[in-house]
């Protein structure tokens, strides 16, 4: 054997360890780089608790990944529930912290948007490995960008949402920040900013996903200026779409203190709190 093949470094592929307690599907996904090595999903409920650690380590057997062999922990931050976030977190930071590991935060929001716009539009979430592992400019599919919108119910007249755009093999890019919005305000906001775009200009398609029974009447408002362009999409949240988000900032080098690192509980803005108290 020459030398320089024994000087030769293996680099082993990156394996990440991804979940997400925000709502009531409990997920949790071992990637590869960015490769789904397994999954687990739990309709938890309110016993995150309970189920969490238990979903951990079935997906690391399945994946066939010890934890030592891991390389980061990622976790959705929320919005959502505010028990199931703090539990996700508080889980996340303390195995990144026993394993000598980096932890990163993804929004709960984008991974609702990416899971269910992929699943609206066919598009298998394995699609989206190569867009994990590094940057992809814009329209590189050489296709129209869609606007994605995930919801969560957040209770009277009110939703956790927040505004994204991708074109297909693309992940989400973020427009409007994560936020716990009153829908018909929301809307009222969406359909001006989609008339101030000449028509060329506006998205092929505006995707609701997620909780979308509750807010489906109110987002009607917008197929005058959208027509079939308007599509929803009832969704639960999968371990897949979470370890993407997961693996696509830790395998980018991004990573958060692991002492400030919390969770996203958003609030109303004082306008619409004030509106809402009237």
């Amino acid at each position: 054997m020459g030398i320089n093949a024994m000087n030769k470094q293996v680099i082993s592929p990156r394996k990440t360890l991804s979940l997400d307690t925000s709502t009531a599907s409990l997920v949790v996904a071992v990637m590869e780089e960015g490769n789904l090595l397994a999954e687990q999903k739990i309709t938890a409920e309110r016993n995150h608790s309970v189920f969490l650690i238990t979903a951990i380590e079935e997906a690391l057997q399945e994946a066939g990944v010890n934890k030592h062999e891991l390389t980061g922990i990622a976790t959705g931050v929320g919005p959502g529930s505010y028990t199931g976030i703090r539990i996700g977190v508080t889980t996340a930071k303390t195995l990144a912290w026993s394993l000598r590991l980096p932890v990163a935060g993804f929004s709960s929001l984008a991974a609702l948007g990416l899971g269910g716009w992929a699943a609206g539009t066919s598009q298998p979430l394995e699609a989206f490995a190569a867009a994990a592992t590094g940057p992809s400019a814009p329209g590189t599919a050489g296709s129209p960008a869609e606007w994605i919108i995930p919801l969560m119910d957040a209770r009277r007249g009110q939703v956790y949402t927040a505004l994204f755009e991708a074109a297909p093999g693309e992940l989400p890019r973020r427009l409007e920040p994560d936020g716990i919005r009153l829908m018909e305000r929301w809307v009222s906001a969406l359909a001006g900013r989609l008339a101030a775009l000449a028509p060329q200009a506006r998205p092929s398609a505006v995707w609701f996903t997620g909780e979308t029974a509750v807010h489906g009447q109110a987002a009607e408002a917008l197929r005058p200026l959208l027509g079939e362009g308007l599509q929803f999409m009832p969704y639960e949240l999968e371990g897949a779409a979470a370890g993407l988000l997961g693996a696509e900032r830790l395998l980018a080098g991004e990573s958060d203190e692991l002492h400030t690192l919390v969770p996203n509980y958003t609030q109303l803005s004082e306008a619409e709190a004030n509106q809402q108290r009237g």
